[in-house]
């Protein structure tokens, strides 16, 4: 009988790992949302950089690293969202599919401000591309003016590729029973729009997405107080020190370096510390090189780095 049932479990197992048929996401349920993209606007390589951080991805002629974004799915109602609208767009709705088992374009996307590697995967809506219609796109007000005011996104708008759902600061949005996003303002470099991150309510937990802000401190809400008061935490880990930029005016880009952070954070406590995930890292970012001191320094306080596919529970 023992033999019997070895040969019907190692069946069992080898068809389990070897079928296409197989869904993993078949029995999900709830809401989940997942990390689609990890890396500041202009990407991993980045263009017209010789030092080795790009030289060798360049050479390579291909990188897996993606512009910063999430996901959200809701399992339930086979709804799907996206937080951001990255150049990197096709590869991220795919993976959003693929985690959401479904095919469809996103129920709607959300933009935190109007800087390249937030918006401009919206062309991918377009004549030239999918020509979608009506894809529920929620701004801002000075968002929604960019892209109504300036050529080629106000296309999107006037073909109808796009159907432009205007946010309010601090007011909630409720997507579905299970599902709600409220949209905060924070300071950032605001030549076209404002920025803001968002809060995602999920059934049971909340997340915090920020991935662009100048510094804490010229924020008026503390973002102490903020991490306690969700489950999770993605927020900006640009870049690791200002040594990496030495050719840039820090001046001209400014973010809270992560070793600023973790001097900032180190009052939380260990249970509040493993809510923070850094994302939206620079090409120079040491944090890439998953061997780097930087990234066991980090690991060792308590806190965590966003990875591509790394998924949560909402």
């Amino acid at each position: 009988m023992k033999k019997k049932a070895y040969f019907f479990f190692a069946a069992l197992c080898t068809f389990l790992s070897c079928s296409e048929s197989v869904d993993l996401n078949e029995h999900r349920k709830g809401i989940e949302l997942v990390v689609l993209g990890t890396i500041q606007d202009a990407g991993s390589p980045q263009i017209g950089c010789e030092k080795k951080c790009c030289k060798d991805l360049l050479a390579q002629g291909v990188s897996e690293r993606m512009v910063v974004a999430l996901g959200a799915v809701d399992h339930d109602t086979k709804q799907q969202y996206l937080f951001e609208a990255t150049p990197d767009f096709p590869f991220q709705l795919h993976h959003l599919q693929q985690v959401s088992n479904h095919s469809e374009l996103p129920n709607g996307i959300f933009i935190t401000h109007a800087h390249i590697g937030h918006y401009t995967g919206l062309m991918h809506l377009g004549k030239e591309a999918m020509n979608s219609k009506g894809v529920k796109v929620y701004t801002m007000n000075g968002m929604r003016k960019f892209l109504t005011q300036n050529g080629p996104w106000s296309q999107l708008v006037t073909n109808s590729n796009i159907n432009l759902v205007s946010l309010e600061a601090s007011k909630e949005i409720t997507l579905n029973k299970s599902l709600s996003v409220t949209p905060f303002l924070v300071p950032h470099r605001d030549e076209y729009s404002e920025t803001v991150g968002f809060k995602i309510q999920g059934k049971n937990k909340t997340a915090l997405f920020i991935p662009d802000i100048d510094k804490w401190n010229k924020w008026e809400q503390s973002i102490i107080k903020e991490i306690r008061n969700v489950d999770y935490a993605f927020i900006d880990g640009t870049f690791y020190s200002g040594a990496e930029i030495g050719h840039r005016n820090i001046a001209e880009i400014p973010h809270p370096f992560i070793e600023e952070s973790l001097n900032l954070f180190k009052e939380l406590s260990p249970e509040e510390r493993n809510k923070v995930y850094f994302i939206h890292y620079n090409h120079t970012n040491p944090v890439l090189d998953i061997e780097n001191r930087a990234c066991k320094e980090i690991q060792d306080k308590g806190f965590h780095l966003a990875r591509k596919n790394d998924r949560f529970m909402l």
